[in-house]
């Protein structure tokens, strides 16, 4: 098990400077790009998204209230913790109407995995397992993360 906290991660500004992405997760690819990515993007301003052809998005609005995205023409608008899921080499384009937002993307190759997003509210009364191959981020509030002997998390994302 490996906890990486949020404060830690790197913050690499986007090339159109509408934001940064902090990585969370990723694994490399053959050709020196990666198969899968999840990562936390904090958008500052309106603007087109980066193009990923081959590659499936989910991105999921973790702070803020809404994102106005508009996907190949057709605008959907992200509110807060409702997963979307579109073509990473879709022409995509935000607006912020709100304000700021921070988003939690999964990135992958379509043609090898297939992401998924679910949110979770946890309880004090059970435990929530996250298994071999699966990412567990804690968005708000704290948890005990336990594998043998528990350890505190603090408040906020890891």
């Amino acid at each position: 098990m490996q906890i990486i906290r949020f404060a830690e991660l790197k913050a690499e500004p986007w090339r159109n400077g509408g934001g940064v992405t902090r990585e969370i997760a990723r694994q490399g690819s053959e050709d020196g790009g990666f198969d899968w990515r999840v990562s936390i993007a904090d958008v500052a301003k309106a603007g087109d998204f980066s193009a990923f052809p081959g590659m499936e998005r989910v991105l999921t609005v973790i702070d803020g209230e809404l994102l106005l995205l508009t996907v190949d023409g057709a605008e959907h608008p992200l509110e807060k913790y409702r997963p979307f899921r579109f073509d990473g080499g879709a022409a995509t384009a935000a607006k912020l109407p709100t304000g700021d937002i921070r988003d939690l993307n999964v990135i992958t190759r379509s043609a090898a995995y297939r992401g998924y997003t679910s949110i979770v509210e946890l309880s004090k009364k059970r435990a929530h397992p996250v298994f071999e191959g699966q990412l567990g981020v804690l968005l708000q509030g704290q948890g005990n993360v336990s594998q043998g002997d528990a350890e505190p998390v603090e408040p906020g994302p890891l």
